[in-house]
């Protein structure tokens, strides 16, 4: 069986920011993220979760082949940074009330418009497809 595609949305703008989002999984799969790839397909991302006992988010750019632009969401999934085309060898800001990031594509969040006090909704794509009617 597939795995769900999950995909993120600017509620506030009713655009989309990100149509192809990857969990990034646990503490493995966080550590590795992005790393290793060549490039970022266009609309496709990774989702990072903080932490249970992590006081804050903190994204590094070592070893990676190109830019990405990050977003960090608070817990109720309102935008509060946005570092935009962060390049190899760089590291993200440290953002405090983080509990989980957003690795897009370069120009994702200018294109969707993406601001601080937006409120992104993270869902699987067949989520909007199907409604019950009961």
């Amino acid at each position: 069986m597939a795995k769900d595609v999950l995909r993120a949305i600017n509620q506030t703008r009713g655009t989309i920011l990100c149509e192809f989002l990857e969990p990034a999984g646990g503490i493995a799969g966080q550590s590795r993220g992005l790393l290793g790839r060549d490039r970022l397909e266009p609309g496709h991302g990774m989702l990072f979760k903080r932490g249970r006992f992590e006081p804050f988010m903190l994204m590094h750019m070592f070893f990676m082949r190109f830019a990405i632009d990050i977003v960090f969401l608070d817990r109720g999934g309102r935008v509060i940074r946005v570092d935009s085309n962060l390049r190899p060898w760089r590291i993200s800001s440290l953002v405090l009330r983080a509990r989980s990031a957003l690795e897009i594509e370069v120009g994702a969040t200018a294109r969707a418009d993406t601001r601080i006090g937006d409120l992104i909704v993270v869902e699987t794509a067949a989520s909007t497809t199907r409604r019950d009617d009961g």
